[in-house]
């Protein structure tokens, strides 16, 4: 007995879902990874937090490889059970993304409460014998940010009063000065010109967000594509189960 017309039509629609399913999943691990690599220069003052979500999407991604496959070989050979299972594995792999884009969102919105607080922590270490690259990610931030700070100048005195003080800052808070010829101090007193008055939690704040909002809208996005794949699926498996002569699932 075969297929009724409609059932062939989702058989054949199954197919080219999977090939789109691949394509989503080669997505998601690029997006995971492409956030994983903007987040590696920082990872010395950035919450662990920022780093769990890009992981899980790739984790998710690789998962989706091996899912394809019993959704292609179920459909080719009309198998009830591996159409089943690719049915059951889209629903576990729908939940994951959208948990995923779910924590992207609420990562986004608490960005600045933890890089307030990691980058306040940071600051403490700054120029130490220990931890150099503390120091070599906040010169890089306030350089290729142009800020200075957490949210003012003022941050690196309160953070560490017997090193920075008014007339004493880390040279990166201020922007280097045209024909400057002999020693040049951070601030240039007495006017302040070169000093760097925004703090970073704006720009690079603003850095780190909108990563976390990109992992947030990928999860949710290929969330919403995998439903169909479900529908598909599951309108399949319960088509070929009535061909061998059950009903139901």
């Amino acid at each position: 007995m075969s297929l009724s017309t409609s059932a062939n039509f989702i058989k054949y629609l199954l197919f080219l879902f999977n090939f789109i399913f691949v394509i989503t999943g080669i997505t998601i691990m690029a997006v995971g990874l492409t956030v994983q690599g903007a987040y590696h220069n920082f990872r010395e003052i950035l919450d662990p937090q920022f780093f769990s979500v890009p992981t899980f999407l790739v984790v998710i991604g690789s998962f989706i490889f091996v899912i394809a496959f019993f959704g292609c070989c179920g459909a080719y050979k009309e198998n009830y059970c591996m159409t089943l299972t690719f049915s059951i594995l889209l629903i576990l792999i729908f939940i994951l993304e959208l948990a995923a884009g779910i924590s992207g969102y609420v990562l986004r919105n608490e960005t600045y409460n933890l890089l307030t607080s990691t980058m306040q922590s940071s600051m403490k270490q700054y120029g130490g014998a220990t931890n150099k690259e503390i120091t070599i990610i906040w010169d890089e931030i306030q350089v290729d940010f142009d800020c200075c700070g957490v949210g003012k100048s003022d941050d690196w005195i309160a953070a560490n009063a017997e090193l920075f003080n008014a007339t004493s800052l880390p040279m990166s808070c201020c922007r280097s000065s045209p024909g400057a010829i002999g020693m040049v101090t951070c601030p240039d007193m007495p006017d302040k010109k070169t000093l760097r008055q925004t703090g970073c939690i704006t720009s690079f704040g603003a850095f780190i967000k909108s990563h976390a909002v990109s992992l947030g809208a990928a999860g949710i996005v290929l969330a919403v594509i995998q439903f169909f794949g479900i529908f598909f699926a599951c309108y399949l498996a319960k088509q070929i189960k009535m061909q061998s002569g059950h009903t139901g699932f």
